[in-house]
């Protein structure tokens, strides 16, 4: 991803569309076809060259054209490079080839990610844990639900970046304020046509930044899944729950003064980077109000934020593809914190069965929450009280009661979640992910 955003690959592709351009109008009758030949043949990159030129110029589009002209070496030949075109004709539809670039390498990182996350998930369908709302133990789920839930956030993700990515492969070749003056719109066509990008059907200068505003949106959509990821796997992490564990390896150490520690350092790094990916995100949305047919307040944004949080959810999804496929996972631990309160989680379902027996909900209610807040406060038996509480007893016996307490009845239908989620599949097949 790095390479995508160096000088040198953004020149070359600003090199791309000023020969596509070139031979686009060579064809049309235009420039001269042996002058587009020239430019193809001989024009070159010298990094070194454009940014010694722009020192002088002050200008990185026109130190670019000097440097490539000196570069041709044919002055008949180089008068026609850039004819025609405004600098934005170039920078903005080199861009769109430099974002669909990073596109490739972000929805290979998004379909890796999810494939991780479909095997886990898998791995852990039935693993009995407790589900927490409000940080408190609510009812049980499986950690292969969390899991799964996951997942489908990061599919619902490669569907918002492929929308997004292909919002952002357009060019525009329309002049200094989009009118077409120039060169005309059939040109414009088949030069982003040549570049395989689809022209702006209508354009300022510049192409309209509401697309880049939704691009860095996703982007921060995707880096927000990664840090809730993240911050679930460090709330597992905590010595009093240590339900699951982010990868630590044998040479790792923990702290400088404390060698028992093993903390969740790459997930609170995600976490962290995620705040920066957001933060560009708000820059994106600044840059959309620019003055009449253009100014040049976003470019210097776009200098930043294009590169850095491209470059950052591919280091990111790579981080949480290893975090979350090497993750330690304790079921043992999942069911001791499932049973630490003594069956209270079950009391949702002692009310319904109440209900459907006959009793009042609202006193059906009192009665559960009475015995609930008095088995916690004394940290006993939940069932035990149910069992010896005449109010319920009318209403359910012990074989009843059997069935309210029964884990299995809770977690029936994770395998229908499943099958929505990931669709029906053969056994020993893991899941769609891996098909594709």
């Amino acid at each position: 991803m790095g390479r995508v955003w160096s000088d040198a690959n953004r020149f070359a592709k600003w090199l791309d569309v000023e020969i596509a351009a070139a031979e686009t109008l060579a064809e049309a009758g235009q420039v001269p076809r042996e002058a587009a030949r020239t430019i193809r043949e001989r024009a070159k990159v010298d990094v070194a060259r454009i940014h010694e030129l722009e020192k002088r110029v002050k200008h990185d589009v026109i130190a670019f054209t000097m440097a490539v002209g000196e570069s041709i070496d044919d002055a008949d030949a180089a008068r026609w490079l850039h004819y025609g075109m405004t600098s934005n004709d170039v920078v903005d539809t080199a861009q769109a080839l430099l974002v669909r670039d990073a596109c490739k390498i972000i929805e290979r990182d998004l379909v890796i990610f999810g494939e991780i996350l479909d095997v886990r998930a898998h791995e852990f369908q039935h693993t009995p844990q407790i589900g927490r709302t409000h940080g408190v133990h609510a009812e049980p789920i499986t950690f292969g639900l969390k899991v799964a839930n996951w997942f489908m956030e990061n599919q619902r993700n490669i569907h918002r970046f492929s929308d997004a990515s292909g919002q952002m492969r357009v060019g525009k070749i329309s002049g200094a304020v989009g009118n077409a003056a120039h060169l005309g719109p059939e040109i414009e066509k088949k030069i982003c046509e040549k570049l395989g990008l689809m022209p702006a059907p209508v354009a300022s200068q510049v192409i309209q930044r509401d697309r880049h505003a939704y691009y860095l949106s996703v982007l921060a959509l995707i880096a927000a899944t990664l840090d809730k990821i993240a911050t679930e796997i460090r709330h597992l992490q905590r010595t009093e729950v240590r339900e699951a564990e982010e990868p630590f390896s044998g040479e790792q150490r923990g702290s400088s003064a404390m060698p028992h520690k093993r903390n969740p350092v790459n997930c609170e790094q995600v976490s962290g980077l995620a705040r920066l990916v957001r933060s560009n995100m708000l820059a994106a949305y600044e840059n959309v109000a620019l003055w009449h047919e253009r100014d040049i307040s976003h470019s210097s944004v776009e200098r930043v934020i294009l590169p850095d949080s491209t470059i950052l959810v591919d280091y990111m999804l790579a981080r949480m593809t290893t975090i979350v496929g090497e993750m330690r996972v304790f079921p043992k631990r999942m069911l001791r914190n499932l049973e630490m309160t003594h069956g209270l989680v079950f009391s949702g379902q002692l009310l319904q069965d109440l209900i459907e027996k006959g009793m009042p909900r609202d006193d059906a209610y009192k009665a559960v929450q009475e015995n609930a807040m008095a088995a916690w406060e004394a940290e006993a038996s939940f069932r035990e009280r149910i069992a010896g509480d005449a109010r319920i007893q009318k209403y359910l016996d012990a074989q009843a009661l059997e069935h309210t307490f029964d884990l299995q009845r809770q977690l029936r239908y994770v395998n229908a979640i499943f099958e929505r989620v990931f669709g029906a599949h053969p056994a020993g097949e893991k899941g769609a992910a891996n098909r594709a």
